[in-house]
C-alpha cells in the first residue's frame, strides 16, 4: 500500500467532507476528491478506483436523508437504480479500451452550458413542470447514459443526473436533487465492483474519506432540503463551472 502520513490522512478527510457538502447538493463532488487523491501520489486507476468507495459514502448518506424527508421514494426508483449500477459497471469496465480524449474535449462545454442553463434561465424553482420524457422511457435513455459516464470518468456526474430530471422528467430543482442521490449511489457502486476488480482501490484511504464524506452529505443534504433553489442553483453554477475550467486547464 501507498505509504501516507497522518497529515495527508487529514487533508484527503477534509476534501471528502467538502465533495460530500458539495455533491449532496449539486453534484461536483469528484471535482474536489479527485484531484487531491491524485496530487497524494496515487496513481491515476488506483486513484479512480478509491474515489469510487469514497464517493458511494456520501451518495448514500444524500440519498437516505432526502428520502427520510420524503423528498424520494427509493421504491419506485430502484428499477433506476439498477439500471445506473449495470451502466456504471460496464463504464468502468470500459476504461482500459476506449480513449477518453474526445470526451474531455465535450465535456467542458457541456459543463459550461449547464452552468449557464441554470444561471440565466428565468423560473427555476422548487416547482414541477411539464414532463417531456415518460419515466420508462427517461430509465432507459438519460439513466444509462449518465451511468456510462459515471463509471467511465465520473466527476459532474450527479450534475448531468440533476438537469437530465429538470429538463426531461419535469422535476423543480430540489425535487431533482433528491431523485439524483439514489441514481448516483448506484453508479458509484457499479463502478466500484468493476474497478475493485482490477483497479486496486485503497481501501483504507477511501473508508476514511468517505466517513467524512457521510457528515459533509448529511450538512449540505440538510442544508438543501431546507433552502431549496435558492441554495442548490448557485452551488450548481459555480461546480460546473469549476469542473469545466479544471478540464480546460488540464488541455492546455
Amino acid at each position: 500500500m501507498l505509504d501516507l502520513s497522518l497529515d495527508l490522512f487529514i487533508v484527503l478527510a477534509a476534501a471528502g467532507f467538502a465533495a460530500g457538502f458539495i455533491d449532496a447538493i449539486a453534484g461536483g463532488g469528484g471535482l474536489i476528491t479527485l484531484p487531491a487523491l491524485m496530487l497524494a501520489g496515487i496513481p491515476p486507476a488506483q486513484a479512480l478506483a478509491t474515489n469510487k468507495v469514497q464517493g458511494v459514502f456520501g451518495a448514500a448518506t444524500a440519498a437516505v436523508t432526502y428520502a427520510s424527508r420524503g423528498l424520494v421514494d427509493p421504491r419506485r426508483q430502484w428499477r433506476s437504480a439498477l439500471i445506473a449500477g449495470v451502466a456504471g459497471a460496464v463504464g468502468a469496465g470500459l476504461v482500459s479500451y476506449l480513449p477518453t480524449d474526445q470526451l474531455r474535449l465535450v465535456l467542458p462545454v457541456i459543463l459550461i452550458a449547464i452552468a449557464a442553463f441554470f444561471a440565466l434561465k428565468p423560473g427555476l424553482d422548487d416547482l414541477d413542470r411539464v414532463r417531456r420524457v415518460a419515466p420508462a422511457a427517461f430509465a432507459l435513455t438519460a439513466v444509462p447514459l449518465v451511468g456510462l459516464y459515471d463509471g467511465f470518468l465520473g466527476p459532474g456526474a450527479g450534475s448531468f443526473y440533476m438537469i437530465a430530471f429538470v429538463t426531461l422528467a419535469g422535476y423543480g430543482v430540489l425535487k431533482a436533487t433528491a431523485h439524483t442521490k439514489l441514481l448516483n449511489f448506484a453508479s458509484n457502486l457499479g463502478g466500484l465492483l468493476a474497478f475493485a476488480l482490477v483497479g486496486q482501490p485503497l481501501w483504507l484511504v477511501g473508508i476514511v474519506m468517505g466517513a467524512a464524506q457521510i457528515a459533509g452529505a448529511t450538512l449540505g443534504s440538510r442544508l438543501a432540503t431546507r433552502i431549496g433553489a435558492r441554495l442548490i442553483k448557485p452551488l450548481l453554477v459555480l461546480t460546473s463551472t469549476a469542473l469545466a475550467l479544471r478540464l480546460i486547464w488540464q488541455m492546455i
